[in-house]
């Protein structure tokens, strides 16, 4: 009698760990299928980079600037964006008012369709850092934290490179007060 014991505590044992492992893969099929089956945003970042603020005619303000580019099926909205070295972060665009270009917040934020995207460029779409902690010179890494609208975040390092083509007048708006929502004029 003690070996018919053994061997039904044996087989149900083998029946309870084969009946787990079961459970264990039906569980593993259902994590994979999970991601496959929700098609939201995929935000790929590429080519940041930081204005340096050596040689500008206000070193308190700078802006970044990168290629974003959506691979999931979704729209998606860059919202918001954040840096440890700046005290204020803004995502801005440039408009036509009045025959003038004018540097603006982006009220919206930057839409990037399904499958699309947006080059953030100087003269366009760009990340504004102000009120900075520090200068910011070429070979420096800035690390960004970029939102969008359906909650996601982006880390991003950027490094800091010079940008002598505009002759510092990038930054000169007419105006240091960039934490107003006043439009600021660009040169």
């Amino acid at each position: 009698m003690h070996r018919t014991t053994t061997r039904r505590l044996s087989a149900l044992g083998a029946l309870a760990l084969t009946g787990a492992l079961a459970l264990t893969a039906c569980g593993e099929d259902t994590e994979q299928a999970g991601p496959a089956a929700t098609s939201g945003p995929e935000i790929v970042v590429t080519d940041p980079w930081v204005r340096a603020t050596d040689g500008a005619e206000d070193t308190s303000m700078t802006a970044a600037f990168m290629d974003l580019a959506n691979q999931g099926d979704e729209a998606v909205t860059l919202v918001s964006a954040s840096s440890e070295v700046a005290g204020t972060v803004e995502i801005h665009e440039m408009a036509h008012v009045d025959g003038k270009a004018v540097m603006q917040e982006a009220a919206d934020g930057v839409e990037l369709k399904a499958h699309g995207g947006q080059l953030l460029q100087p003269g366009g779409y760009h990340v504004m850092l102000m009120g900075l902690s520090d200068d910011l010179d070429a070979g420096d890494e800035v690390e960004l934290t970029l939102e969008f609208s359906d909650g996601s975040t982006q880390e991003v390092t950027a490094p800091v490179k010079a940008f002598t083509e505009e002759e510092g007048g990038y930054h000169d708006h007419g105006s240091h007060d960039h934490g107003d929502d006043e439009d600021h004029e660009h040169p």
